[in-house]
């Protein structure tokens, strides 16, 4: 069981108060009743998330909407778990979808997990989501300084030359400076 399968497990395992449906969920190889709980009418959100994460581990796109969902959930536990399965599913709609959810203004106290699947799944969308989103942190006294440092270290580990001038401005950041000035020069190292 990987780190993030345990993690999750224990933490629904709590939620759902030891009960046998979550044990019966844990357990089973089952591809098609672990998508049943996705459509199903009542089932707890542990449940939901649990289902999702398995199926998008095991590269099953039925997966896929709930795990978008969850990716912008207001619990950063759920936004994470959901990430790992997402970078997992080998799913195209993928980046598209943390790309759109990455610029989302109004949603951008939960932009940090898709910042990061973003970078993780190095696709074509990322660069000018994490570019356009880093330059909607500059502005003064924004309160999403986690979300512009991801943009920044993400950036820089994508390597990306059209990064520079949002990488140049967030050098005036306090924050966000030293993080930039290794962003550029791994830029100009061409790592």
């Amino acid at each position: 069981m990987d780190e993030a399968l345990r993690s999750l497990t224990e933490r629904v395992r709590a939620e759902s108060g030891g009960s046998p449906a979550c044990e019966r969920l844990v357990a089973t190889g089952d591809l098609d009743e672990l998508a049943a709980v996705l459509t199903e009418p009542g089932q707890p959100l542990w449940a939901r998330e649990l289902a999702a994460f398995r199926l998008g581990a095991a590269g099953d796109r039925r997966s896929f909407e709930t795990l978008v969902l969850l990716l912008n959930h207001r619990d950063p536990q759920r936004c994470a778990s959901a990430a790992h399965a997402l970078a997992r599913l080998g799913d195209p709609r993928t980046a598209r979808a943390a790309a759109a959810l990455a610029t989302n203004e109004l949603r951008v106290a939960y932009a940090l997990h898709p910042v990061r699947l973003l970078v993780e799944l190095r696709a074509p969308e990322a660069v000018p989501a994490l570019i356009t989103t880093l330059q909607r942190r500059l502005r003064p006294h924004d309160p999403y300084r986690k979300v512009a440092l991801a943009c920044v270290e993400g950036l820089g580990a994508l390597g990306d030359p059209r990064a520079r001038p949002v990488l140049n401005e967030a050098l005036a950041h306090p924050a966000l400076a030293e993080a930039a000035v290794h962003a550029l020069a791994r830029i100009a190292d061409g790592r």
